[in-house]
């Protein structure tokens, strides 16, 4: 099956109704809805999103109108008005997840300890508590295990341990479960040490090769206006590079300041490389189409992250580009997602067994 039919599959899923014993989730620091996507797309009933800014809570409306939008700061969202606008009890929910933000963890970034966004695990954590999950996930990007940071995320492992869970973190790459993007994260899945006897915290083993650029667009038409908002002005310096560089090269190869003028040019026959918030490609990069002089647009991008076309970005340029650069990649957390509901279907059914054995 062709990538956008994949999608398009995919976005029919999500738009699917779902049964009384459908698996519920929570998502926390849910931006736009990319995990939320992911986990609807995986036959999942969202119980309550928590997103603190509006922008992105515009995005999220537009796409979940019918979940329950915890808007504002997470450490002003109380354990019991987290539990009433879920309609769960602790212990009733399937799968807590969050991204707690990562720029303090990023490689791109200046990665301090004291990173005041490195601080929201604890809220992330805090819910975590009253909810009781049977399973959670968390993602994060690999920065969390490089160098001093490692003395971090260990510290994170111990507080998910004893929050009750037994927990395995590993890296993967968001390519090799079927987005055009190799974006890496750093993804901790945790089950409840009730059910861990039977379900012990795994990954789902990669299935894919990555789409290439020109898989991902195939049959995408984009309209003039995004095009035009996507060129580059009047900049001399930017158009000559452009000119100049051929599909999968940086404008740095031709300039050094590249703080400046980091550009790269997408390669066609090749997955994208991670696309950040900013607009970039890699490191600082801003992300170029592969033959025209121009940034790709939001509707190019939207699929190289594996959103279908029908998913609606609310806002500037800018800041849709924002969302798609936090995002976990829908199709990814999709992925996951799957391989979750497993692990807890494995262990209520084992449960079941045990009871009527004993009754």
């Amino acid at each position: 099956m062709a990538y956008p039919d994949r999608l398009n599959e995919a976005w029919a899923a999500h738009l699917a109704p779902r049964g009384p014993n459908a698996p519920t989730v929570v998502s926390t620091f849910a931006g736009c809805g990319g995990s939320s996507l992911g986990y609807s797309m995986a036959g999942f009933e969202e119980r309550l999103a928590v997103e603190w800014s509006e922008k992105q809570a515009a995005s999220f409306r537009a796409n979940f109108p019918n979940v329950p939008l915890y808007l504002g700061d997470i450490a002003a969202l109380t354990d019991d008005e987290a539990l009433r606008m879920a309609k769960l009890v602790p212990g009733q929910l399937d799968v807590f997840d969050g991204s707690p933000p990562c720029q303090g963890f990023s490689t791109a970034g200046s990665r301090k300890f004291d990173d005041g966004r490195n601080q929201l695990f604890l809220e992330f954590l805090r819910l975590l508590r009253a909810f009781k999950p049977k399973a959670f996930v968390m993602e994060n990007v690999r920065g969390m295990v490089i160098g001093k940071m490692r003395v971090i995320f260990a510290d994170i492992m111990k507080q998910l341990k004893d929050a009750g869970y037994r927990v395995s973190a590993r890296i993967l790459v968001a390519g090799h479960y079927g987005v055009p993007q190799m974006r890496p994260r750093m993804i901790l899945v945790g089950i409840r040490n009730d059910l861990a006897p039977v379900a012990q915290p795994s990954h789902p083993l990669p299935f894919a090769i990555a789409p290439t650029v020109r898989e991902a667009w195939h049959g995408l038409v984009n309209t003039p206006e995004e095009c035009a908002v996507a060129r580059f002005g009047e900049n001399r310096i930017v158009h000559r590079l452009l000119y100049r560089m051929a599909p999968g090269e940086s404008g740095d190869k031709y300039h050094p300041n590249k703080q400046l003028y980091g550009l790269h040019r997408l390669d066609p026959d090749k997955p994208s490389p991670t696309l950040l918030r900013n607009g970039g490609a890699g490191g600082a990069c801003e992300a170029c189409h592969p033959s025209e002089h121009r940034r790709i647009t939001i509707a190019e991008a939207k699929r190289l992250a594996s959103f279908p076309d029908a998913f609606v970005l609310r806002g500037s340029f800018e800041e849709r580009w924002a969302a798609i650069g936090n995002c976990v990649p829908p199709m990814f957390m999709r992925a996951i997602a799957s391989h979750v509901r497993r692990l807890i279907e494995q262990a209520t059914s084992h449960a079941e067994e045990d009871h009527a054995a004993t009754t």
